[in-house]
């Protein structure tokens, strides 16, 4: 068997392959209340009856100031634990799993939604907008500028993501993640370009570090020993002042002491006008630096478009999974696809769509 559709078992729950979904945002929350509807069903569904080993839900505030855009979904009452569980329902019906990405934008939330045809940058308070916040006052180019978070208000945050995960467990959810890549809130905390702080959140990468290891052993409290907790983390900044991979592989293995079981490894986000070496599998090799000096499973992702592409990552290094993001939404059935070109078949393919199945190359 392929390495790609070998199962994992993280904690106490086995993914049936390693053929992952990426989050990805979709800001399908009209009535902008971070209540998810029929959409999202259908959504997450479909990569269930595609065959994903693990469907990782988008971007998810803990609290109302945490989404990125006023469209994005949240997980901070009720009602929105609710409306998760259909669609954690609908996928375990369906066969997959599923887990949700837990995050607070920071100085990148109350942006305009990310679709063709909108205007980049912040939406005004009087539009349903809000005063964004950060380690510091410095804005992400085009936004509004954020304010600082005093100390005891980091502290509540902390509590806000424990909450957060304890919804996602109401809600059905089979793992989380915690987002600290792609410039959000933890991931500034983290980055020296953008953490410039006297208090004990600012300094070393050690005090840099404080939140998401709080965070982390916050959740790890909550969610108990068997409950995987993944970490999602930009490992570099692709600037010369930011972060670099030596210094996230060192953060991660602290992470992993406070109780992170995976870590999903992407780059970049933080700040504009760096320059990226955009290719298939161009984030890979700075997983596979992380895979190498931290000893944990680890996940790639960026540009991954073929099974052959993914079972050799697999393969040649030592990655435990990939995830695809904008493949998966051109093919649903994408990881289907690659057990096909792998020559593999799958038990959990719908027996109805059993006529549909791949034609031999």
């Amino acid at each position: 068997m392929s390495k790609l559709f070998t199962p994992i078992k993280i904690r106490a729950v086995e993914f049936r392959n390693r053929a992952w979904i990426a989050p990805m945002c979709m800001y399908e929350c009209e009535a902008k209340d971070g209540v998810v509807g029929t959409f999202h069903v259908v959504h997450h569904g479909k990569f269930a009856m595609g065959g994903a080993g693990l469907i990782m839900a988008e971007a998810t505030g803990i609290t109302p100031e945490g989404r990125i855009s006023p469209w994005c979904p949240g997980l901070w009452n009720g009602s929105q634990v609710e409306a998760w569980s259909k669609v954690t329902s609908a996928v375990h019906e369906l066969g997959g799993k599923i887990g949700i990405q837990l995050a607070h934008a920071g100085r990148k939330g109350s942006t305009n939604r990310g679709w063709p045809g909108y205007e980049q940058g912040s939406v005004a308070l009087s539009d349903g907008g809000w005063e964004t916040v950060s380690c510091g006052t410095e804005a992400f180019t085009g936004y509004a500028a954020p304010r600082e978070l005093t100390t005891d208000e980091v502290g509540k945050l902390v509590k806000a993501w424990r909450k957060a995960a304890a919804r996602a467990v109401d809600a059905g959810f089979d793992c989380v993640e915690v987002h600290a890549a792609h410039g959000y809130l933890l991931h500034q905390f983290l980055s020296p370009l953008t953490n410039h702080r006297s208090d004990i959140y600012g300094g070393s990468a050690e005090n840099r570090a404080r939140l998401l290891l709080e965070v982390i052993a916050e959740i790890r409290q909550e969610v108990g020993p068997n409950y995987p907790v993944i970490v999602r983390v930009s490992a570099t900044d692709w600037h010369p002042d930011g972060l670099h991979r030596d210094t996230t592989a060192q953060i991660l293995k602290w992470a992993k002491e406070a109780g992170a079981d995976l870590f999903d490894v992407s780059t970049g986000g933080l700040v504009t006008g760096v320059e990226i070496p955009v290719a298939p599998g161009y984030q890979i090799p700075h997983a596979e630096y992380v895979a190498e000096h931290n000893g944990d499973p680890v996940g790639g992702v960026g540009l991954i478009t073929t099974g052959v592409q993914a079972e050799k990552i697999l393969t040649d290094g030592q990655l435990s999974v990939v995830s695809v993001g904008r493949a998966a939404l051109r093919d649903p059935f994408w990881p289907a696809r690659a057990a096909s070109e792998l020559g593999e078949t799958l038990s959990y393919w719908p027996a109805a769509y059993a006529r549909g199945w791949f034609p031999s190359a």
